[in-house]
């Protein structure tokens, strides 16, 4: 069905969003239809028969069984039965939730605030698979994504990830990765930019953990000559080089509070002052910050300021560890097998089956780069077209078995999961009044109950 031809029903509680939405769709669309109050969806879809609804995921008022839109969502495909394809709308914080309404039978979601090409262009591929009879399916989350085909993985978890890429990139959020050391994170910052709109600008990488105290703001905002003793001539700093384009700080987590407030005063001012002048520079940046520093330890704030995790944690992405993409590890193996055999002039070569069980019972605590230089390794010493499990040394640099050893009931996230359950329960269910009493936002609220799949 052609856009032209359908009717549009938007539901959210922000008046603003409808008029922008009506407005643009005005002129594209049959019949555009808005409304604020979700109760009224069962009159609605009684009175009349809409191709797309536009859902939000979060309303003022309160529903007991858990996030709003997702609860709309189920009552408009499985009580009102609508064969409408539904779009939901989520804010940055809210992705992980909007990933989960897919598995409940929506035909995407898009970011508040969105660019309106992006918008028009989500509700014509809607529509799309509404005909072909796809809708309920939701996009596809499989490896044969444009980013599933840069970044290697068919584990159920990476191909989350491949789909929040997509749906994130275009936007100008700025991302927070965390994950442990090895697993990728600067690979998924650089697809991210790929992905941008900002594709054809500067992408610039710097590892600001690795700065000391007296490099970080000549190597960030650049100086002017003379400004210190080895200032010969005049630096542009990397946030003038990453102007138009993505800047992504890696290890962010490692700079001290010193260089956390004055890296927060640029992000607020939006400009740079180079060393040694007075005169602000206005920049325009996508950050992508990266750190292998746990989400709670970070927010210690003797350690890291919580305004500056603001500031940079629009959207998180969390890398998952190697152990934990069973199905990937074999793939991962492969790929850096081929990769070397070219290197070194070898036909590509084949695991037997207990290569590929040493592969798979392995804890991997250097992730992917630990792999990656064990497969290099084998393919070097390898004497025939097949590698043995003899062939597989792993590095004993690595020497710390990860384990769980720690009881449920102690560990903070048990903790964490527990508290916000007892608090729910007291509210019975009520969202809204459990976040405040947890000294959450309800979207920082929502976030963790994805997490822990309450």
């Amino acid at each position: 069905m052609l856009l032209k031809n359908a009717s549009v029903l938007i539901i959210d509680d922000d008046t603003d969003v409808l008029t922008a939405v009506r407005l643009l769709l005005k002129t594209e669309a049959k019949e555009v239809v808005t409304e604020k109050n979700p109760e009224n969806l069962r009159w609605l879809l009684s009175k009349q028969t809409f191709d797309v609804i536009l859902l939000d995921m979060n309303f003022t008022s309160s529903i007991n069984t858990g996030n709003e839109g997702i609860f709309w969502l189920s009552k408009v495909k499985k009580e009102f039965k609508s064969e409408a394809a539904v779009i939901m709308i989520t804010a940055y914080g809210d992705i992980d939730l909007a990933v989960r309404s897919l598995k409940e039978g929506a035909a995407d979601f898009v970011v508040k605030p969105w660019h309106n090409e992006k918008l028009i262009t989500t509700i014509k591929d809607a529509l799309k698979r509404t005909t072909s009879g796809k809708a309920a399916a939701g996009p596809a989350l499989s490896n044969d994504s444009i980013i599933g085909k840069e970044l290697l993985g068919e584990s159920e978890i990476m191909r989350d990830i491949f789909y929040k890429i997509e749906k994130i990139a275009p936007t100008d959020a700025n991302i927070l990765i965390l994950g442990e050391n090895g697993t990728g994170k600067d690979l998924i910052a650089k697809a991210i930019h790929q992905h941008s709109l900002r594709a054809d600008k500067a992408y610039v990488k710097v590892d600001v953990g690795a700065l000391t105290e007296s490099l970080f703001e000549s190597e960030l905002f650049g100086h002017k000559k003379g400004a210190f003793t080895d200032a010969r001539e005049d630096r542009v700093g990397r946030f003038e080089g990453a102007n138009g384009g993505t800047l992504f700080l890696d290890e962010i987590g490692n700079i001290s509070l010193h260089q956390q407030a004055k890296l927060l005063s640029v992000l607020q001012n939006r400009q740079v002052t180079r060393l040694g002048t007075n005169d602000p520079l206005p920049i325009n940046i996508r950050l992508i910050c990266a750190t292998n520093v746990p989400l709670p330890e970070l927010a210690n704030e003797s350690k890291f300021r919580k305004d500056l995790i603001y500031r940079i944690n629009t959207v998180e992405i969390m890398v998952p560890p190697l152990r934990k993409r069973d199905n990937d590890i074999i793939l991962l193996a492969k790929h850096f097998s081929k990769i070397y055999s070219n290197k070194y002039l070898k036909p590509v070569l084949e695991f037997d089956t207990r290569a590929m069980e040493k592969l798979l019972t392995y804890h991997y605590p250097g992730n992917i780069r630990e792999l990656q230089y064990t497969i290099e390794r084998a393919v070097i010493m390898a004497d025939g077209n097949v590698l043995q499990a003899s062939d597989l040394i792993f590095s004993p640099i690595e020497s710390t078995v990860v384990v769980d050893s720690e009881p449920d009931e102690l560990k903070l996230s048990s903790v964490e999961k527990n508290t916000i359950l007892r608090v729910i329960e007291k509210h019975n269910g009520n969202i809204t009044k459990a976040a405040k009493e947890l000294g959450l936002t309800r979207t920082a609220l929502y976030r963790r109950l994805s997490k822990y799949d309450i």
